[in-house]
């Protein structure tokens, strides 16, 4: 892993996301593809759980299929079907591979770089984003789905296990963006409601022009602000793009609100990163 400078941790600041090369090898990025692929092999996906997460509000209160699959996915290992992407959580917690990556010491390092006292880990997901059905990621804030008193304690870790391209849907961010806070959040319904979840608040609308690419090599790293503007856009390639992603919060003085759609459980609280 390069070394992490003061002058990094200053530009994420400035932007609200870092590009970090070569954090991880390749031989750990074939080992979390190897894993999944075993994994996918194994699983048995109930057709009326055929559920899809999108951060649009339109689609995604109308594709969240069982409710109770959807708002009980945070202490298990299920399967979400975002617009022809694979999108599996709870690895972090539940698959011995993932969750040696997401407590390896490199990411413990990063996260002491960053003078995070007690951070614990929310979520985790892996992304196929197929060649040629690779859904677009509508620009959206993680704060909007993950939010905290004060805001600012969510940090998004989103690792590429192979070249992300402007061809095969790397990531674009707004520099900047995550100085001006959330103007909408997604919220539980009350109990017994379909669909499950409800946004409040004005959805805000971007230029393409305010927006630069990221492409990342296999193996980097990008560091993303909770309330950093940023999307992806369709995969029309021949080529996928799987990343593995998981999602920090530092806990110390920190608020996690409970009409967040993901909720810790006895079963399993978040866990803390440093071990």
């Amino acid at each position: 892993m390069a070394f992490v400078t003061e002058e990094q941790i200053q530009r994420f600041h400035e932007d609200g996301f870092l590009v970090l090369e070569e954090f991880f090898t390749t031989e750990e990025c074939d080992a979390m593809r190897e894993q999944i692929h075993k994994i996918i092999a194994k699983m048995d996906v109930p057709p009326h759980c055929h559920t899809e997460f999108s951060t649009s509000e339109e689609e995604q209160l109308k594709a969240q299929g069982s409710a109770n699959y959807f708002l009980t996915s945070g202490d298990k290992i299920r399967f979400f079907f975002e617009k022809g992407v694979f999108d599996e959580k709870a690895l972090h917690a539940y698959d011995p591979i993932f969750k040696q990556i997401t407590h390896s010491s490199k990411v413990q390092e990063l996260g002491r770089k960053l003078a995070l006292e007690k951070p614990v880990v929310v979520q985790s997901m892996y992304i196929f984003k197929q060649p040629g059905i690779g859904g677009e990621v509508r620009p959206h804030q993680d704060a909007t789905f993950l939010y905290t008193e004060p805001l600012g304690r969510v940090l998004g870790l989103w690792i590429a296990l192979e070249n992300a391209t402007q061809e095969n849907s790397c990531l674009w961010f707004i520099p900047g963006s995550h100085t001006n806070g959330i103007t909408r959040r997604m919220v539980r319904a009350p109990p017994g409601t379909i669909p499950c979840t409800q946004f409040v608040g004005s959805e805000q609308t971007y230029q393409d022009s305010q927006f630069i690419p990221v492409p990342i090599c296999k193996g980097g790293l990008i560091l993303i602000h909770g309330e950093v503007v940023h999307k992806s856009e369709l995969n029309s390639s021949e080529w996928s793009r799987h990343v593995y992603t998981f999602h920090l919060m530092e806990a110390k003085d920190t608020s996690w609100s409970k009409e967040n759609w993901l909720q810790p459980t006895p079963e399993l609280p978040f866990p803390p990163l440093y071990t």
